[in-house]
């Protein structure tokens, strides 16, 4: 298996200066990241496939072990502040559960049973979207989540660092990221985990574009939490709607927040006409300002 090989030409590595040994982790890097290229079809259909599964109101749901369940968890947990996409509408099932996050939990990479229940106790159904990642792509844990879950009806992502393995197998989509060796055999945490961190970037982000959740190249959904937040957004009203500073804000205001209806208001729409245009667009604002010739 390629992610667990000794590659020949870093078995001394621990003897190298260690600015020679931090270069060639450096090159690793680089390398890991120019290997999504490959699977960027791969990524794109499933992401199309996702994005037209989740406007049916389901959920992100991600499964991994170890280090790849971690680097799931980050892109996910990442999603509500970015994107203010709902809590509820994302779902982690990790082996070992919640204290895998900061510990390694013995064995329960192993466990098909508690990937079933998981699966099982969140419901997973056929709106939801469910993402294995997993470097060796044979982590029965994560195997049997996405297993489970298509059985249940859900639409399955599997994300692997070495070809033709159970888990790509067994998702409707699979991404094989080639990434080889690691300078330090096994260490999936090093090329591996940033080649997945990459293809999920890609996937979550794409998603929300596909679901009118970025405009123009900015998150005009963003969860406005703080006060450097709540500048972002007025600069992005602004931005949009050709107006200035006070107009900006005191539509953000009138809008509780949400830069999107804020951008309407600031245009001159009533908020309960703003809110109306942006359902009939299922929230795309780019469709919304194009059925009123604002765009």
């Amino acid at each position: 298996m390629a992610t667990e090989d000794v590659d020949p030409r870093f078995t001394d590595l621990d003897a190298w200066p260690i600015g020679s040994a931090i270069e060639a982790m450096w090159d690793g890097q680089m390398s890991a990241v120019a290997a999504v290229r490959e699977a960027l079809p791969a990524v794109t259909a499933a992401t199309v496939s996702a994005a037209d599964r989740l406007k049916r109101g389901g959920r992100l749901v991600y499964v991994g072990a170890g280090t790849s369940g971690r680097v799931a968890v980050q892109d996910g947990a990442e999603l509500l502040p970015t994107f203010d996409w709902p809590q509820d509408r994302v779902v982690f099932a990790l082996a070992g559960g919640d204290g895998a996050l900061l510990a390694s939990v013995e064995g329960a990479e192993d466990d098909e049973a508690d990937a079933a229940r998981q699966i099982d106790g969140a419901r997973v159904g056929a709106a939801d979207v469910v993402i294995g990642v997993a470097a060796s792509g044979t982590t029965p844990f994560t195997v049997t989540a996405i297993s489970h879950a298509a059985a249940r009806g859900a639409l399955t992502i599997g994300i692997a660092n070495n070809p033709a393995t159970p888990l790509l197998a067994a998702a409707r989509y699979g991404i094989a990221i080639l990434t080889g060796s690691e300078l330090i055999a096994g260490s999936t945490r090093m090329k591996a985990g940033t080649a997945q961190k990459v293809v999920l970037n890609l996937i979550s982000t794409g998603i929300m574009l596909r679901l009118g959740r970025v405009h123009r190249g900015m998150m005009v959904n963003m969860h406005v939490a703080n006060a450097k937040l709540k500048r972002r957004a007025e600069d992005m009203v602004m931005r949009i709607a050709g107006c200035d500073e006070n107009t900006a804000a005191t539509a953000l205001y009138d809008a509780d927040g949400d830069i999107k209806l804020a951008t309407l208001i600031a245009l001159g729409y009533g908020r309960s006409e703003a809110a109306a245009l942006l359902e009939r667009h299922d929230g795309n604002l780019r469709q919304a300002l194009a059925d009123e010739g604002a765009a």
